[in-house]
């Protein structure tokens, strides 16, 4: 980004640094969205109104707030088809004899009876597939062996 002429120069390097998230054109996977918004919308009150700022910068600015748009869609899309992906795969194993390490920390051998998905408690939009051997509940990351029957 640029830096804004006037009196307020490091207003939006403040609200940056503040969030305690880098911020550079090279790298914009550190910043989401609205703050890049945030950032822009600052600069664009802060700048010198007989020096605004130059339009081939704004139109960086504005297809940087595209990529970000679109990057977030794609990561969304990405965890969404992941999330199918392993529920398909955690499904196939119903009837099948695995052995695992279950939620609690022991080891589980049996056959799985059942499969279910529940959100991360910390983060809504991370949902977790577990197949349920009995009265265990294990993560597919935790799936040691498949044995066929």
């Amino acid at each position: 980004m640029t830096s804004i002429p006037g009196i307020n120069n490091n207003r939006a390097s403040t609200a940056a640094a503040s969030s305690g998230k880098g911020f550079s054109s090279n790298d914009l996977s550190d910043v989401d969205l609205d703050e890049f918004l945030g950032l822009l919308i600052t600069e664009l009150q802060n700048q010198d109104p007989l020096n605004p700022m130059d339009n081939s910068d704004m139109l960086t600015q504005l297809s940087q707030i595209r990529e970000i748009g679109s990057t977030n869609l794609l990561t969304k899309t990405l965890t969404n088809l992941a999330t199918g992906q392993e529920l398909t795969m955690a499904s196939n194993l119903i009837g099948k004899t695995v052995s695992a390490l279950d939620n609690a920390g022991k080891d589980v051998q049996g056959i799985v009876d059942r499969v279910s998905v529940r959100t991360d408690a910390e983060d809504p939009s991370i949902r977790k597939v577990s197949v349920h051997i009995g009265d265990s509940i294990v993560d597919m990351t935790n799936i040691r062996e498949i044995v066929e029957n």
